[in-house]
Parts: C-alpha cells; sequence; structure tokens
C-alpha cells in the first residue's frame, strides 16, 4: 500500500507527537492510573487518519493491502527508530504468573519467524487455506499475523469441534494444513485419513506426536527474515464458518482490507481506542470477535490484553481487572449478567475506562446494575460474521437503554421489509445494509461455493442480516430477535438443524424439532422437542434426558448440546410436512 518513501515521510510526520508521547511515558507507568479518568483523546497519527479515512468510504481502498506489512510493520518501525514508546502491543497471562509482552517490534520478529515455518516445512503458498483451532494462547496471535504475511488464508475455529465438525470444516474448506494444541490432535487424527486436502499438522505443544510437526520447536529456529507477500485488498485473509438454519454451517469469506481496514472507524468511535490503551476480550479464539479485536486494536496502536481463561469465571474476571491496567473491557452479555450478580463494590477497577459488549441482545437490567456499581456505562454494538460493526453506542454519544445504538459508518443500515422496502421509524422489519449501488467493501466476499445462499441474503439493494428491529426516530436500532431460527445461546451461534442431526444418530429419538427457550443468564438456550421411538416409549424421562444430552455433546460441539428437553406425541407440522419450529419457539416465548 505504502513504499518505503511514503512510509519514512509518514515516521517524519508523527515525530514529534510520539516524542511528546514518550515522554509521557517517562512520567507514568501503565500500572498506575487514576480510576475512571476521561483524558481527552490524543491527536490521531497521520497514518491512522489515512487509515480511519478509509475506513470510513471517504478515500479508496488501495489496489494493494497487507494488514502485517501496511500496518504492524509500521508501528513496528516507529518503535525501531525510537519514534514510539515501546508499550507492549500484546500481553498474555494465564493466572499461574506467566506472562508473555510484545512490542510490534517483537511482534514482527516472531510473526516473520512463524512466517517462515508456514512457507518452509509447511510449504503453504499464497491462497492456500490452513486451519487454526487453538485455545487462547500466544501462538494463534503470532500464527493469524505469519498467515497474512504468507496470503495464507486461516480458518479460525472454536476448541470445542468434534472430530465430526473438524471433518466437515476441512473438506469442505479444502484446508492444507491445520494448527491445533494437544486436546484437540486425537480427534484430527482420527479423520485425517478421510481429508485428502490435508497436507500438514501442526502442533503447538512442549511435546511431540507421531505425524505431527512441533510449531514451538520450529518457531525457535526459523529465520526472523521474511519478505511478506504483496496481496491485494480484495485477496482472502478469513474464512468463518457460520451456522444456520438448513443444512451444514456456511463458509464467510472476508478479505485483506474489509477486515484489514474496515474496523479501523469503529476501533476508534465504538472501542475508543488509542496508542495508549489495554484492550481485553474475553472472546474465544474461534469467534469473530477474536478477530475483531486483532484488527481494531492493533489497527489503532493498542495493545491486546488475553488471559488464558480455561475456564470462565466471574471472580478470575473481577479480579483481572483490578491487578493488570486494562482500560477497555470487551464480554458478551451474558458474562456481564454473571459479573452483576457479584458485589462489584468490593473491585477497584483502577484504569477501566470504557466497556463493550455484542454477539446478543443486551438486558437493560444488566446495563443498569453494571453502570450503578462501576460508575461505567456499557456500550452496546451489533454486528455479524459477515460484516464489521453494523450499528453502536459510540463513547461520546447518548445511550438509550435497550438500543444498540445508530448504524457505524460507511453502512447504510436501514429496516426494510419482506421486498426491500425502506421501512419509516417505528416499523418492524428486517435489519439491512444498503449493498447497491456500491457495495461496502468492509463486507464478507461472499457464502464461499454457495451462490444460492450468497443471492439469498440480498433483497433489491440491501444485504439482509435475518434479524429485526425498529429504528426510532433518532436514529436509534432496537433489536427484536432472530428472522431465522438461529439459537443464540450467550454469543454461540447454534444451527438447529445441527443438533437435530445428532440427537437422530440416537436410536431412542424417532424425530425432534430444536428451538431456542429464554434463559434468565445465558439469554436463550437450546430446547429439543422430541418424539421418542416405540421401543423407548417407557424409560425414564430423567435417565433419557441425560443420556439424550451427553450424546449431543459427544457427537458434536458440546455446548449445543439442549440444555432442556421435552418429550412429545408428535411435532407440529406444515401441510407439506415442514416441521413448525416457530410454533414451538413462540410457545417457548410465551408470544
Amino acid at each position: 500500500m505504502q513504499s518505503h518513501t511514503h512510509r519514512q515521510k509518514l515516521i517524519e510526520v508523527m515525530r514529534l507527537w510520539l516524542r511528546g508521547l514518550a515522554c509521557q511515558a517517562l512520567r507514568s507507568s501503565w500500572g498506575v492510573c487514576r480510576i475512571h479518568t476521561q483524558p481527552p483523546p490524543p491527536p490521531i497519527p497521520e497514518v491512522v487518519a489515512t487509515w480511519e479515512a478509509i475506513s470510513l468510504g471517504r478515500q479508496p481502498v488501495p489496489e494493494y493491502f497487507n494488514f502485517a506489512h501496511d500496518v504492524l510493520d509500521v508501528w513496528s518501525q516507529l518503535e525501531k527508530t525510537g519514534h514510539r514508546p515501546p508499550n507492549p502491543a500484546f500481553w498474555w497471562v494465564n493466572g499461574s504468573g506467566t506472562e508473555v509482552k510484545w512490542t510490534f517490534e517483537e511482534l514482527g520478529k516472531q510473526s516473520r519467524k512463524a512466517a517462515n515455518v508456514l512457507e518452509g516445512v509447511c510449504g503453504l503458498q499464497p491462497g492456500d487455506r490452513m486451519m487454526l483451532v487453538l485455545p487462547r494462547l500466544p501462538d494463534w496471535w503470532l500464527i493469524s499475523v505469519a498467515c497474512m504475511r504468507t496470503g495464507v488464508v486461516m480458518i479460525p475455529g472454536v476448541s470445542q469441534l468434534t472430530a465430526k465438525d473438524l471433518k466437515y470444516r476441512l473438506q469442505a474448506a479444502r484446508a492444507k494444513s491445520i494448527v491445533t494444541s494437544d486436546a484437540l490432535a486425537p480427534q484430527v487424527d482420527a479423520i485425517s485419513a478421510d481429508c485428502p486436502s490435508l497436507q500438514t499438522k501442526l502442533l503447538v505443544s512442549d511435546t511431540s506426536r507421531p505425524g505431527w510437526i512441533n510449531f514451538r520447536e520450529l518457531l525457535r529456529a526459523a529465520s526472523p527474515e521474511h519478505n511478506c507477500v504483496r496481496t491485494r485488498s480484495g485477496d482472502s485473509v478469513a474464512i468463518y464458518f457460520t451456522s444456520g438454519t438448513t443444512g451444514a454451517p456456511k463458509m464467510v469469506e472476508h478479505s485483506q482490507s474489509s477486515y484489514g481496514l474496515g474496523f479501523v472507524a469503529s476501533g476508534r468511535r465504538w472501542m475508543a481506542l488509542t496508542e495508549s490503551d489495554i484492550f481485553w476480550n474475553t472472546t474465544d479464539t474461534g469467534w469473530v470477535k477474536a478477530a475483531w479485536t486483532l484488527f481494531s486494536a492493533w489497527s489503532n496502536g493498542a495493545c491486546i490484553f488475553v488471559h488464558e481463561l480455561p475456564r470462565v469465571d466471574a471472580k478470575t474476571i473481577l479480579n483481572t481487572l483490578c491487578r493488570f491496567p486494562i482500560t477497555t473491557l470487551c464480554c458478551v452479555p451474558t458474562l456481564f449478567r454473571l459479573l452483576v450478580q457479584e458485589d462489584l463494590t468490593r473491585y477497584k477497577f483502577q484504569c477501566l475506562r470504557h466497556c463493550l459488549t455484542g454477539g446478543e441482545a443486551l438486558n437493560p437490567d444488566v446495563r443498569d446494575k453494571w453502570k450503578s456499581q462501576t460508575g461505567l456505562e456499557l456500550h452496546e454494538g451489533y454486528g455479524q460474521s459477515e460484516t464489521v460493526v453494523i450499528c453502536g453506542n459510540s463513547r461520546n454519544s447518548t445511550i438509550k437503554s435497550g438500543s444498540m445504538g445508530k448504524a457505524s459508518p460507511p453502512y447504510d443500515v436501514q429496516i426494510v421489509d419482506e421486498e426491500g422496502n425502506v421501512l419509516p421509524p417505528g416499523k418492524e422489519g428486517n435489519i439491512a445494509v444498503r449493498i447497491k449501488p456500491t457495495r461496502p467493501f468492509c463486507f464478507f466476499n461472499c457464502y464461499l461455493d454457495n451462490p444460492e445462499k450468497t443471492a439469498a441474503s440480498e433483497q433489491g439493494d440491501f444485504y439482509i442480516t435475518g434479524d429485526r428491529a425498529h429504528m426510532d426516530e433518532d436514529g436509534y436500532f432496537w433489536f427484536l430477535g432472530r428472522n431465522d431460527d438461529v439459537i443464540n445461546s450467550s454469543s454461540y451461534r447454534i444451527g438447529p438443524v445441527e443438533v437435530e442431526s445428532a440427537l437422530a444418530e440416537h436410536p431412542a429419538v424417532l424425530e425432534s424439532a430444536v428451538v431456542s427457550s429464554p434463559d434468565p443468564i445465558r439469554g436463550e438456550v437450546v430446547k429439543a422437542f422430541i418424539v421418542l421411538s416405540p421401543a423407548y416409549a417407557s424409560h425414564d424421562p430423567e435417565a433419557l434426558t441425560r443420556e439424550l444430552q451427553e450424546h449431543v455433546k459427544t457427537v458434536t460441539a458440546p455446548y449445543k448440546y439442549p440444555r432442556k428437553v421435552a418429550f412429545i406425541s408428535e411435532l407440529p407440522k406444515t401441510v407439506s410436512g415442514k416441521i413448525l419450529r416457530s410454533k414451538l419457539r413462540n410457545q417457548e416465548w410465551g408470544r
């Protein structure tokens, strides 16, 4: 995107501003902060201002762009020349005293070594696809950046995936490589013979395993010299599998620019990130929010904070906020529901100043409790795997409790009817993003290998999100629910067909229908309505419920199992025999 000369010019433009920032850093420690101080934001460096202008649609997207080269290496160069204080770019803790801290310069060095591993021993080339399934380990961020440097397309997945899930994803994406940890390696071995495209298996571990390449051993020996490949802005950077109401999960493809430049503005406005911030998003690495955090934080020069969190626990989160100088926190509403059940007055968040939430609807009661006990507002945002931030409550905006906020530029967000006609304020309809006559660059490329699904997501001039809401006279959006049957439990999107398919493999199940059911903690949970096979009709219902729940956990990812089960004699159906999930769902929600 930028020549060497242009980059040097940008460095000189930033020199005086950064010298002042360096002096400020010498006067204070990151570990000492005033409680809830709201200092005026620092001036935006010219290089960030340029990225933000592109993100807002005010400047054209460059023909060539690579986040590692055009963003991360710029910050690294500023550090090398002494024009940026060596604040952490990445800070990882495991809760037992072990910490990893990288500046942008060290991140650059380690990610170039990782890139040499991918290109060398793994033999990966630009456009090849690598499945990345790791818990919250530093290696995940290194390999993600290494994929950008090499032009390899990363396919993140949650660590709870089963062998069946892995097999489907590896086959559908035709992935040439997979990287995972000891816990999931046996599952990969069980299905790798059925995945002809899979050529290399990379293990993140301190031990070896037959048939696997040890990433950490190779990383230590790799050269730190690597030339980043030249990628076009529209080249693929990541693929995410997203659940739907029918069939298997679909592949959502994002480009170098849609993610690499698409989060600059929302990172600055909704997340309110600057070079002095430390941003902790508790999300799993397999979800899009991990990528949202990576691109939004690092494009704005902020530090990404990560806690390994083997088990999500409210007290661990609260104690971490007290111990470390975290300035910005993002959790799903489910976690905030757990946090407000604690006595928050016992915890002193010395540096926390900005809190974000998204992934599911935020209960106004949770927002009120959090604010009353901490003095901090919860800024809700809304987006999808297919998009960047669609709308949100930015830092300095007026918040209407229960609203998702206003449209996030450059998106033109409207409420439309079934034909794609814009509805007036106050009318319920589909949340839609205008894609014609010009499709926003910060948008997914398509559903890979599924042109029918891509076409079905569009209506008239709009992309239809599948969510329903209304917009008020002031432009605030009010979420009403899914337009389809996808279940959103603790921000985990669960397709009913996936759970029904798992249940169908048990001999007790004649047929089933899976819908969402209200839950005070998770917002909604999976409920299965099951018609039993005659041979199981007289079995103990409680024992059979437990057996079916355990069965689903073994067949598919455990988070998908039905927390509620009801045995019924028949399912409601249409004349043509299609199951009326909507009738069951309305029954659950008292509609």
